[in-house]
């Protein structure tokens, strides 16, 4: 255990860590799911909440793997209420690298609904809207639920796959530094437009997962431009120094070394 996370096991030498506030979601789906259909309700919504965050944590190692075929290390992929995350040393500044690695996500889950789709049951509402009756019917769930989440992670909300998408393209034209800025604010544009819809779908959800990604969003780009600040003061600093270094006169004599 570390601070408020579960370490669980490692997938590729990858660890898969589990925050503690993530517990509080299967005992609600499990409530909700008894509530509505008993003992089957509560197996089904386990079992499909299982599948989900599993299509959640093979996404999660699309980012990784890509990540460490250009060398970029993986500290480890932790699990929450609202998704997954996966924590990086580092994050690559050439744009190439960066939008390979951010589109692996994504591009997983429409390989899982490729797999998925000839097994699946169409008998079903589109989008689903019962408890599937059959291992076709959840599959249906299954490949629904992908592509969700790949369609959704491309939503251009810095810092979610669609805005690290953006900054990777618009930093083919423009520094880093100003890509991710409108990045970033396109992403608060997006995320405020969620917030607001999200209010109208109760259990608010949605407005909920819109307010982290503004968040995280705004503390990434601050993030970034107080480090490229303090390297632009440094390299000022040593731009001065090698400006007057030569007009140092050098000591007569070399120091003593104490014995």
């Amino acid at each position: 255990m570390s601070g408020w996370s579960i370490n669980l096991f490692r997938v590729r030498g990858i660890q898969l860590s589990l925050h503690l506030s993530f517990l509080l979601l299967p005992a609600y789906v499990a409530y909700v799911g008894y509530s509505e259909a008993g003992a089957a309700g509560l197996v089904w919504s386990v079992l499909l909440l299982l599948a989900f965050f599993t299509c959640v944590v093979l996404h999660e190692l699309g980012h990784s793997l890509a990540a460490r075929h250009f060398g970029v290390g993986v500290r480890r992929i932790l699990l929450l209420p609202i998704g997954g995350m996966a924590e990086f040393d580092r994050i690559p500044r050439q744009p190439s690298q960066e939008l390979l690695i951010t589109a692996a996500g994504p591009a997983v889950n429409f390989a899982i609904v490729a797999i998925l789709l000839p097994f699946a049951s169409f008998s079903k509402a589109w989008p689903p809207d019962a408890y599937p009756d059959s291992a076709a019917d959840f599959a249906q769930y299954v490949v629904f639920a992908n592509l969700v989440m790949g369609c959704f992670n491309l939503i251009p909300a810095f810092p979610m796959d669609g805005g690290r998408i953006l900054r990777a393209l618009l930093a083919t034209r423009m520094p880093y530094l100003r890509a991710t800025f409108w990045a970033a604010t396109t992403g608060k544009i997006v995320a405020i437009a969620g917030i607001v819809i999200g209010l109208w779908y109760p259990p608010y959800s949605l407005s909920v997962l819109f307010a982290f990604i503004l968040v995280v969003g705004e503390v990434e780009y601050r993030s970034l431009f107080r480090r490229e600040r303090d390297e632009a003061r440094w390299r000022q600093v040593l731009a001065e120094y090698e400006a007057i270094r030569p007009q140092i006169p050098p000591s007569e004599e070399p120091p003593l070394l104490p014995r």
